[in-house]
């Protein structure tokens, strides 16, 4: 199987699989007003478990979605029946698969990856749902040892702005990258980091077709029109780490691995009035 993609077919093939563990993890950000829970116990995949992104990131952090500690990795990971062994799918109804991919991978889980298409082909598709909470079918030990190397800070992302040996490259919308938008967060001013390359995500899916992933070789030609230059090493940003990780992964699958997170993203950097900002 590849080490990144499952395809819909695939995965209905082996529905009820015990090495298999399939979960949901869409989330939205707050000025949606949805409820990714309460839309995954009206209907998703057979056998999936719900994967609570804000229980899985940082508690005491004043940022969204920050990385939580092993510790808490681990408790949630193995809340869900996750051990070494077990094959991770991971879905959701619009861009957050690629961030519960990494944070599996960064906490040393290498059989994890992503439901090609997600929720919208599988339902487009017309394969079996069900409704209302899964249940584990039994809690285990699963062991988290962070990756070193994968994270940028704030101090790193200022040094690649003023240095330029680093490229930082903005996941966002343009509206939202440009400030034409807001940040999507209450408080947060739009804006972008200066020297920052503006590849939205949804360019990196088929979003008129069938929600997948676009080919590597389309990837790279997408990185390459909007300036990346893809000899230097990568910090990937956005709104709040989730989005950046989709650049992340189609890096990686181009074979980059000189890549980092800023896992603060824009909601540390927007918030704080000691880093530079640009806005149209």
């Amino acid at each position: 199987m590849d080490e990144f993609l499952v395809e819909p077919q695939w995965l209905q093939e082996r529905l009820g699989d015990p090495g298999i563990v399939i979960i949901d993890c869409s989330w939205y950000i707050p000025e949606a007003n949805k409820s990714a829970r309460a839309e995954y116990e009206q209907e998703h995949i057979p056998g999936a478990l719900f994967f609570d992104l804000d229980a899985a990131s940082d508690q005491d952090s004043p940022y969204v979605n920050m990385l939580p500690s092993a510790e808490n990795f681990a408790a949630v990971a193995g809340a869900l029946g996750i051990s070494g062994d077990t094959q991770v799918v991971v879905y959701d109804s619009s861009y957050v698969s690629a961030r519960v991919w990494w944070m599996f991978r960064h906490f040393g889980h290498k059989k994890v990856a992503v439901l090609n298409g997600g929720w919208k082909r599988w339902k487009a598709m017309g394969l079996p749902v069900e409704s209302g909470p899964s249940t584990p079918r039994a809690t285990t030990v699963f062991q988290a040892k962070p990756r070193e190397g994968e994270v940028a800070g704030w101090e790193d992302v200022l040094a690649a702005i003023q240095g330029k040996d680093v490229g930082v490259v903005d996941a966002r919308t343009r509206e939202r990258f440009t400030g034409e938008m807001s940040s999507g967060y209450p408080g947060v001013a739009g804006g972008h980091m200066p020297e920052a390359v503006n590849v939205p995500w949804s360019g990196l899916l088929t979003q008129k077709e069938d929600f997948t992933f676009v080919a590597p070789v389309k990837a790279r030609e997408i990185f390459e029109a909007a300036g990346v230059n893809l000899e230097k090493p990568v910090i990937a940003t956005c709104g709040s780490g989730v989005t950046a990780v989709i650049l992340l992964f189609q890096l990686a699958r181009l074979g980059k691995t000189d890549v980092t997170l800023y896992d603060g993203s824009w909601h540390e950097w927007g918030q704080r009035d000691d880093l530079p900002k640009v806005s149209v």
